[in-house]
């Protein structure tokens, strides 16, 4: 019975291993000899990944795969030790993760905030709400469209959180799920002229191609999205180059980087750094 059990571990191992190995790189950034895996979202999908990549793996002869997924699914590839550290948004849930062992490292890295976007003639009035809730009370009273991700992401979670606050379980065919990440779902906003919540970063990068939208409502709180990094759990492999990167992203470097993403190209810093974002990291 003991070598039945140990063999259906080991078996267990291999699988787990098997499952590690076929998560598909979006990109990969760097040609050195170690490779290791970072799930995130917006920033690898706005570029800021492979800018803080190329810098940390010219220093360290590695390379760095990219898996893209939102906050929810970001931490569950985590736990699942199929990627070796995450750029998350959803503070609850890293919390959690820490307490129950299976995270380590959890590092301020920065925030942007989140813009309710909308066609121009607003037609639900949320430009003068006084708060995220009210504007979604006002959009749900309308029947206004609006869109959401559905996908279980920090955006999601951060949308379900003010839904709950406004006292309002959103359904009915206004109210249409893409499952689709921020930028895409944000080009369906304006091509149906229908209100979503975007983070600022992917407005900054998107704005000059949307016809339809403007930010209507800003500036609540609850709408400013912070970010930390976590790696895996110390034993777990390529951890302790994981737990490096992550001190590099806190790093003086790594801040510079993320403070001043986006400036050149867009006129304005995409980012927040982590000084900035200690004042709402609760």
């Amino acid at each position: 019975m003991k070598r039945l059990f140990a063999v259906f571990a080991c078996l267990l191992l291999l699988v787990s291993a098997a499952q590690a190995a076929d998560v598909a790189c979006k990109a990969s950034y760097g040609s050195g000899q170690t490779v290791y895996k970072v799930a995130t979202g917006s920033p690898g999908e706005l570029g800021l990944l492979k800018e803080l990549a190329d810098v940390f793996n010219a220093e360290h002869d590695t390379t760095m795969c990219w898996v893209k997924a939102g906050s929810g699914k970001s931490l569950k590839l985590l736990h699942g030790g199929m990627v070796d550290a995450c750029m998350v948004h959803a503070p609850a849930a890293e919390k959690l993760a820490m307490k129950d062992g299976w995270a380590a490292g959890r590092t301020l890295i920065g925030s942007n905030e989140f813009y309710i976007v909308g066609p121009k003639n607003d037609p639900a009035g949320i430009a003068s709400a006084s708060s995220a809730a009210e504007a979604y009370a006002r959009i749900a009273d309308a029947r206004a469209n609006f869109l959401s991700r559905g996908d279980n992401s920090g955006t999601h979670k951060k949308e379900l959180a003010i839904w709950e606050k406004a006292g309002i379980s959103p359904k009915g065919d206004w109210y249409v799920v893409t499952g689709d990440f921020m930028m895409a779902t944000l080009k369906k906003a304006d091509k149906s002229k229908g209100y979503f919540m975007t983070d600022s970063s992917t407005w900054v990068a998107g704005k000059a191609g949307m016809a339809n939208l403007e930010v209507l409502y800003r500036g609540d709180p609850m709408l400013i999205n912070v970010y930390h990094a976590l790696a895996r759990p110390e034993g777990a492999p390529n951890q302790a180059l994981a737990m490096e990167f992550i001190r590099f992203l806190g790093s003086d470097r790594g801040q510079s980087i993320i403070r001043d993403y986006g400036k050149t190209e867009f006129g304005d810093a995409m980012y927040n750094d982590a000084e900035y974002a200690r004042q709402y990291d609760h």
